[in-house]
């Protein structure tokens, strides 16, 4: 697991290679992520947007952006903690993935960002 805390919002990433999904002869390598995001700054936040950096082992780059994450924007209250689950696609057995979220505090509308902690996705098979 990677962690990583900015701006009192700590975010936390486990990352699991999905074979059932993946075709490595195709050059299809998927893997799931689960993301924790804990509020723990005094200020009840909302993550508004999110911005990826996705580079796989051959040096292609991708970024993604967009509004949440999984179609929320959810609303933290100091100490609470919100998990999702998600997916990446790569067309190597080997990539890394970071990024940020931007967040709001409700109580001035003050934006921020929180840092998402670079994550690599490995195949298992090519640890053996």
């Amino acid at each position: 697991m990677e962690t990583l805390t900015t701006n009192n919002i700590t975010v936390s990433v486990e990352t699991e290679y999905l074979a059932a999904h993946s075709n490595p002869r195709e050059g299809k390598f998927i893997f799931g992520y689960h993301i924790t995001i804990e509020n723990r700054s005094p200020h009840t936040v909302q993550l508004l947007r999110r911005h990826w950096v996705i580079m796989d082992s051959d040096g292609v780059l991708r970024e993604v952006e967009g509004e949440g994450v999984v179609g929320l924007q959810p609303v933290l209250a100091p100490g609470e903690v919100h998990g999702y689950s998600s997916f990446c696609n790569l067309d190597t057995a080997l990539g890394k993935m970071s990024g940020t979220y931007l967040m709001v505090r409700l109580d001035d509308n003050s934006q921020f960002e929180a840092s998402i902690p670079e994550f690599r996705m490995v195949a298992p098979f090519l640890l053996n």
